[in-house]
């Protein structure tokens, strides 16, 4: 019988202080989540008047891919760790049966929906793909984000009350858990580099205004 993978408790040790480990990433993961879930209600918004709103519209899409990236890399990173039999990660145990599942959905539907918004301003001219138009993939792929998304939401609400006053207030739960500089440094770095890209980005609205 084969035995669970161990590592020596220095090792574990420094893990959890450099980085706050399993709960670490699970605050991590709740920051940058809620970081999302802002852009992307302003994103929504944009769609009311997206004709006036063309230019915002671009802009905030292009800024929520660092921050989409960051959530990815978070949530693989828990992902390997527990799968390589890193002892914290198996003591936090997988996510409960229906994240699990809609997990790769939700990261598939939001690269699609990125990916071809991204192709939209880039080609500036709505090409078809397998005999379906780029925007009419465009709009089907977030109409299956906006569904797996709701639900995910919804699962994870209650839960990022905690999440975020544990790191935002300072006391004793705080620190007990450490990298919360790292965790913060690396959200507003996600946000640096999404910015870097809007400001790009943004200028891609003027072909589709004409």
């Amino acid at each position: 019988m084969t035995l669970p993978r161990t590592e020596p408790s220095h090792r574990r040790a420094a893990d959890v202080r450099d980085s706050g480990g399993p709960e670490g990433n699970e605050r991590l993961t709740a920051l940058t989540g809620v970081v999302l879930l802002l852009l992307f209600a302003a994103e929504g918004l944009t769609l009311l008047q997206l004709s006036r709103l063309l230019y915002w519209h671009y802009l905030l899409g292009f800024l929520l891919i660092g921050p989409v990236c960051l959530k990815i890399s978070s949530t693989v990173y828990r992902f390997t760790r527990y799968y390589t039999r890193r002892q914290p990660y198996v003591r936090k145990g997988p996510p409960r049966p229906l994240p699990r599942v809609l997990g790769p959905l939700i990261v598939l539907s939001t690269i699609t929906v990125l990916g071809t918004g991204v192709l939209l301003g880039i080609q500036r001219r709505p090409h078809v793909y397998a005999g379906y138009s780029l925007v009419f993939l465009h709009k089907l792929s977030f109409v299956g984000w906006a569904a797996l998304m709701t639900v995910h939401v919804l699962a994870y609400l209650p839960r990022l009350p905690r999440l975020l006053a544990a790191d935002a207030m300072p006391g004793r739960t705080a620190r007990a858990v450490g990298g919360r500089g790292l965790r913060y440094s690396l959200v507003l770095l996600s946000l640096g580099a999404g910015a870097v890209l809007a400001a790009w980005g943004s200028t891609l609205a003027t072909s589709w205004s004409r």
